[in-house]
């Protein structure tokens, strides 16, 4: 790694420049990323403590809450930490470690979404071979395959750019380290590698967003046949998982289809799937849902 860049560290620009402006995002990023952490770990305790939520769609909620504590912090404390400051700096070894990790749990999530749409498919068009396809032991490898895809994505966007040789400028205008942020400040010609890079995040989290959609057009359509009352509870749960899908990919797809030609919208886009979707996920699934909302009452109501 080091053989290949004479960088040592990289200077991030962060979101603004402006000292005043700094102090604010400081508070206001501080507050989000500690909702951000007592939402979703309060999902994580209210389902590991509760017997009666055992089904796999909450089991699912579980990890999708745990891996948005690991996402967003990936990026955040970083980011709270430099405003202030007036020299963002991160190490050469810092800054690989920042991007695997976002493409690492940015991908787990992804897959997770992608289980948690499939148990409703299986929920609510097929409920009656349901306890038999979605046992204890078929989840678990569901979260395992989730995990090990997250891990071989993120290990070859990793090794993309570790081999990359760094020589000339060092100066990144985001608050977070990205594969196609670290191109651009490479001293060779990218273009084979930046194809190769949209090809393995772009086209993943399109296809992926796109398979969603599909599923959930199909569940939608079986709902036709269902009495008013399954339809309602379907289209309750079914809509949270929607908003939290179009509000993750929506941002997502769009920095990662293209090529590596920053834009500096990107930052600010980035911190929609980063901070704002981690700390809505929670809100989202909890307000919309009567069991968590009782199970946290009942949980709460037993520790004071």
């Amino acid at each position: 790694m080091e053989n290949a860049s004479s960088v040592k560290e990289f200077v991030l620009l962060g979101l603004s420049e402006n000292q005043g402006v700094q102090k604010i995002f400081f508070v206001m990023f501080l507050f989000f990323y500690i909702i951000i952490v007592a939402g979703n770990l309060l999902t994580v305790i209210t389902v590991i403590s509760c017997q009666h939520l055992n089904s796999p769609m909450y089991f699912f909620l579980c990890y999708l809450s745990f891996v948005d504590i690991c996402y967003s912090s990936v990026t955040a404390p970083k980011m709270i930490a430099d405003f202030l400051v007036e020299r963002k700096t991160i190490s050469f070894v810092g800054c690989i470690a920042q991007l695997f990790g976002v493409h690492f749990f940015g991908c787990t999530e992804i897959f997770i979404l992608i289980v948690m749409a499939y148990d409703r498919y299986i929920a609510i068009c097929r409920p009656l071979h349901y306890t038999s396809l979605m046992t204890r032991r078929v989840c678990g490898r569901m979260v395992i395959g989730s995990w090990v895809g997250g891990f071989v994505h993120s290990a070859v966007q990793t090794l993309l750019t570790v081999q990359l040789p760094f020589c000339g400028p060092n100066k990144i205008d985001h608050y977070f380290c990205d594969v196609h942020l670290l191109l651009q400040l490479a001293c060779t010609d990218t273009y084979a590698v930046g194809i190769v890079v949209v090809a393995n995040s772009g086209v993943m989290t399109l296809s992926c967003f796109f398979l969603l959609v599909v599923s959930y057009v199909v569940i939608l359509v079986s709902l036709k046949s269902q009495t008013s009352e399954r339809r309602l509870k379907a289209l309750s749960t079914c809509g949270s998982h929607i908003i939290v899908v179009i509000l993750f990919f929506g941002p997502c797809t769009f920095i990662h289809i293209r090529s590596s030609n920053n834009l500096p919208k990107d930052k600010t886009v980035a911190v929609f799937y980063t901070v704002i979707t981690p700390m809505l996920n929670p809100l989202i699934y909890t307000l919309r849902n009567k069991e968590v909302k009782s199970a946290m009452r009942k949980l709460w109501s037993r520790k004071v």
